[in-house]
């Protein structure tokens, strides 16, 4: 498998990011489309509205957050298969996120659940 990273989509993109992906279900604030250098917005592959808004970004909500996410992927097969296929190339993948918390965010979550 190719590079899988992730990174704060607000961070300065690099050439050596490969293919930016989006996976945030909201545009991030303050972003204009044209700075930001995203390939590819996959709204699809982040959690769904209500479990964003319960974790909140709650850090000790982030071992239930990580199982219930984990579920809605597993569900969600369509479009992480377009996930699996971007991996599969050869560019690096970076999945972008929003969040101001590096530790806690679904772009970790996703990062987690395509790797073997």
């Amino acid at each position: 498998m190719k590079s899988l990273r992730v990174k704060r989509v607000y961070d300065v993109p690099l050439p050596d990011d490969g293919v930016r992906v989006l996976v945030d279900r909201l545009w991030p604030r303050g972003l204009k489309r044209e700075v930001s250098k995203i390939d590819l917005w996959l709204k699809a592959v982040a959690p769904s509205d209500g479990l964003r808004r319960w974790f909140g970004h709650e850090p000790r909500r982030w071992p239930e957050f990580q199982k219930r996410y984990g579920a809605e992927l597993a569900k969600n097969a369509e479009h992480v298969a377009v996930l699996r296929e971007l991996i599969k190339g050869r560019k690096p993948v970076t999945l972008l996120y929003a969040a101001k918390d590096i530790e806690h965010n679904n772009a970790i979550v996703l990062r987690d659940f395509l790797l073997p």
